[in-house]
């Protein structure tokens, strides 16, 4: 969005911008300056590691820990680890069997397999090829052309046989016992398949920046020790021993903990991870009693594992020297997992009571993966290590380089890829150095908000008409699919209340204080709104898209120091005015774009995590460049128009498209590429489709007669140094 800061009112600013969009592209200043990953500060957990009781009592181990569960197969109920979906720059480069029938908001009812563009089934066990791509084609892909091909189905990420979950094997097989059966939706003829996730996999790798995570923001910034959802939960917390014969449950409350909240959603999951019905509890019973990684070979020079391994220099060898429960007993702090007795926990009939260390599995599993997941920074790309001139541009990249940058810059890029992450859900992280590095969000007249507020207001057009927006900062909606084959944001959690930040605050603002169930919403500065919601001014009439005098205005409640507008937009409706304005029929002041908003993805490595989109639907950034030069491909009331629409300097100049592309491969850091420590890792056998093609498959999987064998691809073990040969980007492992 271009931002007028030397215009006398926002208004007016939001009329030039709407008067002048289809336009301006070639005539806008250059926006943010990203600056080097180097500068931007891990947000802090305090009480996980620090204070004078703290959670984790050795680091080192809990990493460990960490790294041995995310590469563990048998996390899963039938071979899946984490890392299945994340084993490609941290991202997913599978190319068989890895299409779903529709997104995340699609009715089962609904969801049917299309025909590829070629009319061949684009369906389950398909291998995909660079024809199959984008997923959206247009006759011209540079502009809003017409439609050769479109499909709402996704490419996801292949996941589990699931089954109805009856228990685990506490010691040696690592597949668990359930009731197995083709799947409805997922099977090839009589044959099933492997299930396939409605999204596409991000990468893990800087994850740890990232405020709120999965692409729908459901991972809370807050972890509660036992699922995603943060305060919301009311039944979440941990197991505490608080005397030689007592444990009590208590509250946990980690704030940026969103890694922690993801981790404990895939090994319930039955698509990804897990039978149905199986718990993270049931999980710790099948993992405390083994070695870790126990039919996994592990490099003896492993960066993380090593000193734990089984190998030598002469010879790998399976699994670490020490079970999982030790691991655990020497990352957290006793009163965690040293109660001898049961906990009051109800059990599956037939099942012996849990201990508190089964009990505060999913505690250990998280934290444990956040922590590892935290030392995957990949600050050492060639835009990084790049020394600045005085206007800190990089001055060690190429001519062709730098122009990429200067389009990155200047089409609208920066506005949402922002910061050193090149995220804008980067928010206590981008809020961090706003101060001591003002480049990176922007120049004197053109600024972008860098505050701390989890809601933003965006100026945007529904049902045709000019509208100033709440949305949630870091999410955003550039119509890439139609809005009700995925609501992103816009959907609920397990209570039924919304994800959204921003419907929460418009509740806040009427008066409705209960309605917030995320405590950082009552802290929203109104006077760090990219576009203010209420202006002070004496103006004698009311205004379309702001609050005015004339309709009653308080102050906001929070100091205003280091506001991001002027102290003149500081105010906020009275609760009685807010009530009323979103009670009418048509309202223009108290809007929440927030369906079919997604999580802004960093841009790091972005050369190796293909595909690309929440729902995978395109194979190379050539084609995400052209999706962009012709302003994406839906028009969703909730697309941020401002920032995506047609862009003649990349329509119109095949140079400029390949410089933004050559620019981004900048970002691309070779410890990722060679898979150097920290990215090294142990072996991992990854289901990738299954004998045959979408047409027949082979059925007799040892997990059931009805299943289709499984095919795998083998990643070597692999030691601090890396591996010879690099990673492909996602277009070279498809099909010719």
């Amino acid at each position: 969005m271009r931002t007028f800061r030397n215009c006398s009112h926002p208004l007016l600013a939001a009329a030039m911008l709407f008067a002048s969009m289809a336009a301006f592209a070639a005539e806008l200043p250059l926006g943010p300056m990203p600056i080097s990953l180097k500068y931007l500060p891990v947000p802090p957990v305090p009480g996980l590691a620090d204070g004078s009781d703290p959670i984790v009592v050795n680091k080192p181990a809990a990493i460990a820990l960490g790294k041995a569960l995310f590469w563990d197969s048998n996390v899963g109920s039938d071979g899946m680890a984490c890392a299945s979906c994340h084993f490609q720059a941290g991202a997913d480069g599978r190319s068989k069997n890895q299409i779903s029938a529709g997104g995340q908001s699609k009715p089962v009812a609904e969801q049917i397999f299309a025909d590829s563009s070629d009319a061949t089934p684009l369906g389950p066990n398909r291998t995909l090829s660079l024809a199959d791509f984008p997923l959206h084609q247009r006759l011209d892909p540079l502009a809003d052309s017409a439609v050769v091909f479109d499909t709402d189905n996704v490419v996801g990420s292949a996941g589990t046989f699931a089954g109805e979950f009856k228990g685990v094997n506490r010691f040696t097989s690592g597949t668990d016992i359930c009731n197995r059966a083709a799947d409805p939706v997922f099977r090839v003829g009589a044959n099933g398949t492997r299930r396939v996730t409605p999204r596409n996999a991000p990468t893990v790798i800087n994850a740890v920046f990232n405020h709120r995570s999965f692409w729908d923001g459901r991972a809370n910034n807050v972890f509660n020790g036992s699922s995603p959802w943060g305060d919301r939960d009311p039944d979440a917390g941990v197991w505490v021993k608080t005397g030689p014969r007592n444990v009590q449950k208590q509250r946990l409350h980690l704030i940026n903990s969103s890694l922690a909240s993801l981790a404990v959603a895939p090994p319930a999951n039955h698509t990804e991870m897990s039978c149905s019905n199986r718990s993270l509890l049931d999980v710790g019973r099948k993992l405390l009693y083994r070695a870790p990684l126990q039919n996994q070979l592990v490099h003896h020079a492993d960066s993380v594992l090593g000193p734990y391994s089984n190998s030598n220099p002469e010879k790998l060898n399976p699994g670490l020297n020490l079970p999982y429960g030790s691991l655990v007993r020497q990352a957290f702090n006793a009163k965690y997992w040293s109660y001898s007795g049961s906990v009051p926990l109800a059990v599956p009939a037939g099942q012996a009571p849990y201990t508190q260390l089964e009990a505060n599995f999913p505690m250990f599993f998280a934290l444990a993966i956040q922590l590892y997941e935290s030392t995957l920074i990949s600050d050492q790309a060639p835009f990084d290590n790049s020394a600045r001139d005085a206007n800190h541009q990089p001055v060690d990249l190429s001519a062709a380089e730098l122009n990429g940058l200067k389009q990155f810059r200047k089409n609208q890029c920066a506005l949402c890829h922002l910061g050193p992450n090149f995220s804008s859900a980067s928010i206590a992280a981008n809020a961090a150095i706003a101060q001591s590095h003002p480049e990176a969000f922007g120049e004197p007249t053109f600024r972008i908000s860098a505050s701390a507020n989890v809601v933003n207001r965006i100026p945007l057009l529904v049902g045709g008409l000019p509208v100033t927006a709440f949305y949630d900062t870091g999410f955003s909606s550039n119509g890439a699919s139609r809005e009700a084959n995925d609501i992103g944001a816009g959907g609920v959690d397990d209570f039924g209340n919304p994800l959204s930040f921003s419907l929460q605050y418009l509740q806040l603002l009427a008066g409705n204080g209960a309605a917030v169930l995320d405590s950082e919403v009552n802290a929203v500065r109104a006077c760090d709104f990219q576009d203010a919601v209420a202006t002070n001014l004496k103006l004698p009439y009311s205004l379309p898209n702001l609050f005015t005098q004339i309709d009653g205005l308080m102050p906001q409640p929070q100091s205003t120091a280091n506001c991001f507008l002027p102290l003149v937009n500081a105010f906020l409706p009275t609760p009685a005015v807010a009530a009323a304005e979103l009670n009418k029929a048509v309202n223009r002041k108290m809007v929440a774009a927030v369906t079919a908003t997604f999580k802004t993805p960093s841009l790091r490595n972005i050369e190796l995590t293909g595909p690309y989109m929440h729902n995978g639907s395109m194979a190379t950034l050539e084609q995400v460049v052209e999706f962009y030069s012709r302003g994406g491909n839906f028009k969703n009331d909730s697309k941020h128009v401002t920032r995506v629409f047609p862009q003649p300097t990349l329509q119109t100049d095949a140079q400029n498209r390949a410089d933004l592309v050559a620019f981004l491969k900048t970002l691309t850091d070779d410890r990722v590429r060679y898979q150097r420590a920290p990215f090294d890792h142990p072996e991992l056998k990854v289901p990738h489709g299954h004998s045959g093609d979408e047409v027949a498959t082979v059925a007799g999987n040892p997990l059931n007669a009805s299943l289709s064998k499984d095919e795998y691809l083998r990643l070597p073990a692999v030691g601090a140094e890396g591996a010879a040969e690099p990673l492909p980007a996602f277009e070279q492992r498809l099909a010719p």
